[in-house]
């Protein structure tokens, strides 16, 4: 029994995941044109016609972009919640448009998606783990830093997608102005490699397959170095860089393990009360 991933694109420039079974799948965000994520799933030899739904992490525009088109094309409801919809402004008429809550599953098919609440600066940002054939993926991307409800999703997956985001002494070095650079490494921004391989040296599960790294920004990171960095440490785990310029493989990940059940509570995470698109 297995779950078939992939990124079809990973970055400031667009986000978008692909995770189905052998019947139905879902796409968490999908900041892609509709053409050109028709065209990544093509080369795979993936259908979109197995595409149930789409989940929304938040309103930054790298990770809906492609929304609209998408959902009219494929009649693809839209799972988001009322504070994202909201800051997106998004035109999505002739869209179904559900809510979704954290904590609480939603069920597509075969698949059961379960959202979280993370830090990010955006209106009402989640996370997301897709569970199905006894296999949990995670989406852990646009985080400012490895809260509570993070580490305990990532403890329970068999292959995440994990932010890296920025190296220390890139970014430092960086013609960014010092507003932008103090934003980034806010507690609301997003992770570095450093507390990315932290997350993943202290809390990786025994049975992780496969970790994807995610979200790298083009100016302030190397993959090169992102990769040799959690390679040192991977214990079996296969490292996999998300590119932002194009898909990657597909990849079917088996539960190679029992991943523990936990009773998560929830806590208050006060969003930042600013929107900011982070470059």
């Amino acid at each position: 029994m297995r779950l078939t991933i992939t990124s079809l694109n990973s970055g400031s420039n667009g986000n978008c995941y692909y995770i189905g079974n052998e019947q139905e799948a879902v796409l968490v965000d999908a900041g892609i044109s509709c053409r050109e994520t028709e065209t990544r799933m093509y080369r795979l030899g993936l259908s979109m016609r197995k595409v149930k739904a789409i989940f929304v992490s938040h309103e930054h525009s790298d990770h809906i972009r492609g929304i609209p088109v998408l959902a009219r094309k494929y009649k693809l409801p839209v799972y988001i919640t009322p504070d994202t919809l909201f800051r997106s402004r998004m035109d999505l008429d002739r869209v179904e448009v559900l809510s979704f809550t954290g904590y609480k599953p939603v069920h597509v098919g075969g698949l059961s998606v379960t959202a979280f609440p993370k830090f990010h600066d955006a209106a009402d940002p989640h996370s997301f783990v897709v569970e199905g054939n006894g296999v949990k993926i995670g989406v852990f991307t646009d985080i400012g830093a490895p809260c509570d409800h993070v580490i305990r999703h990532f403890q329970q997956c068999h292959a995440a997608f994990l932010e890296t985001n920025y190296d220390d002494g890139m970014l430092d070095q960086s013609y960014y102005p010092y507003y932008l650079k103090r934003r980034i490494r806010g507690g609301h921004g997003h992770l570095s490699n450093r507390q990315a391989l932290e997350l993943f040296m202290a809390h990786k599960p025994a049975f992780m397959s496969h970790v994807f790294l995610s979200h790298l920004s083009k100016d302030n990171n190397c993959p090169k170095l992102a990769k040799s960095l959690f390679e040192t440490c991977a214990d079996g785990t296969e490292v996999v860089v998300a590119s932002r310029f194009e898909e990657t493989p597909v990849y079917h990940i088996s539960c190679q393990g029992d991943a523990f059940a936990r009773t998560l509570t929830l806590e208050d995470i006060t969003p930042a009360g600013e929107q900011l698109t982070l470059f």
